[in-house]
């Protein structure tokens, strides 16, 4: 494994400026691995994808994300362009630093930072599935973009925006749960019809409509308990016209992945997914507010090699 061409990828501004003070101790871990690597701190939004693609185009063949779950999906859209993975015998890695660590749950990817490194460089790389979504950008235009983790509608899109303004120091659990909370008492249910796999779901007002490759969004809330990140589908939550208090009774159960019991609560598997809303459904893309609905959403199945 340390043979591969190894370049780290680090957002210095992640999880509130925490991770670029961890990160010599992770570049200590990675040397102790025995690890050469190159590294590049990202600057700008986006500029991680940026970053990814001059190294893959530099004959890179192992990509080590170090930030977020919005630092992870900026990387792997690094890997891909026009709906294919253009660097199919490169392999991507997570080392999740972020305030919500959404992603590394669901990867059990340890928290500290030296056990990280020494799971994700010894580890077997197999290959995930990676989700495709086109949705309508704010400025005005549709785009296409690939995600890892979750795509979320609604309350989700509406919470994200709320938490980004935030500093974030109060932890993922904290800013995320406060996000929450005080998304839940603006936000109106919106209409949505919700076609999977070409069959007509729901054509209701929604709460959340989530389609997780992954298992968790928001800080630790397990919304997609029985997700499998290299399946080949999605596990599509949709959280149908949920009052204010049913919501906040029932919130301490989307934590512990035990709301799919709930009767207004539809859980289904798919591979492709149709949303389309009268109104203004915010989108949620692993852990960043990218655009709003109309979306169309479709797994690619097995499309990049994770290592770890």
């Amino acid at each position: 494994m340390h043979s591969l061409k190894t370049a780290v990828v680090i957002n210095p501004a992640s999880a509130n400026g925490k991770t670029i003070k961890r990160w010599p101790d992770l570049a200590a871990a990675f040397k102790q691995e025995g690890l050469s690597f190159a590294h590049t701190l990202t600057e700008a939004p986006d500029h991680a994808t940026e970053i990814t693609r001059n190294y893959l185009a530099e004959g890179y063949n192992l990509i080590i994300a170090v930030g977020g779950d919005g630092t992870a999906n900026e990387v792997v859209n690094g890997f891909f362009s026009d709906g294919k993975n253009r660097h199919k015998n490169a392999a991507v890695a997570f080392i999740s630093t972020g305030t919500g660590r959404d992603l590394g749950r669901t990867l059990g990817t340890p928290a500290d930072v030296a056990e990280a490194a020494h799971h994700v460089l010894t580890s077997p790389q197999r290959q995930i599935d990676v989700g495709k979504i086109t949705y309508h950008h704010q400025q005005g235009a549709d785009k296409e973009r690939y995600f890892i983790n979750i795509a979320g509608l609604g309350l989700d899109g509406d919470t994200c925006v709320r938490v980004n303004r935030t500093s974030k120091a109060m932890g993922g659990f904290v800013s995320f749960l406060w996000g929450t909370l005080a998304s839940l008492a603006l936000y109106k249910n919106q209409k949505m019809t919700i076609t999977v796999d070409d069959k007509l779901i729901c054509d209701e007002p929604v709460t959340v409509i989530v389609a997780g490759n992954g298992r968790y969004f928001g800080g630790g809330m397990c919304v997609a308990p029985n997700a499998v990140i290299d399946d080949g589908l999605f596990d599509i939550i949709i959280l149908r016209d949920l009052s204010k208090l049913n919501l906040l009774l029932n919130l301490p159960k989307v934590y512990n992945g035990s709301h799919l019991s709930h009767p207004r609560i539809t859980s289904l598997r798919g591979k492709k997914i149709e949303v389309r809303s009268s109104g203004t459904a915010l989108l949620e893309l692993d852990g960043e507010q990218a655009g709003q609905a109309p979306v169309d959403i479709e797994i690619m199945p097995g499309a990049i090699n994770l290592q770890g």
